[in-house]
């Protein structure tokens, strides 16, 4: 019974979440301060997740009097700017996150291999 509930209580705070990310907002992040927003809005057990980059920040701000989190990858000085101009004084911290993947090797496929003769 107690599981029912939780998952009721989570399908209710999954419709209730307000995005606080546009795609397009996403996007010109990358090219206007090089940053990449992982995860978007989750709450802290999702980006306290160890299946990330190494150089990953947990962003903690308020939107609409709840605390969101949000797992970006970037510079701390220019996570900060995206941040403060989006939100200004509703930006509460911006720590390191457990990753542990190399970010060179993040998002890398490897090649595919030629057949030989």
């Amino acid at each position: 019974m107690n599981r029912l509930r939780d998952v009721i209580e989570r399908a209710q705070n999954m419709e209730n979440q307000m995005d606080s990310w546009t795609p397009a907002e996403k996007e010109t992040c990358k090219s206007k301060y090089g940053c990449d927003i992982l995860i978007a809005n989750g709450s802290y057990v999702e980006v306290c997740t160890k299946d990330a980059p190494s150089d990953a920040y947990i962003v903690k701000y308020f939107l609409d009097e709840k605390i969101c989190f949000d797992l970006t990858r970037g510079s701390k000085i220019k996570i900060f700017d995206m941040y403060w101009d989006k939100f200004r004084n509703n930006l509460k911290s911006i720590s390191f996150g457990y990753g542990r993947f190399n970010p060179r090797l993040w998002g890398y496929k490897t090649p595919e291999k030629k057949k030989r003769k």
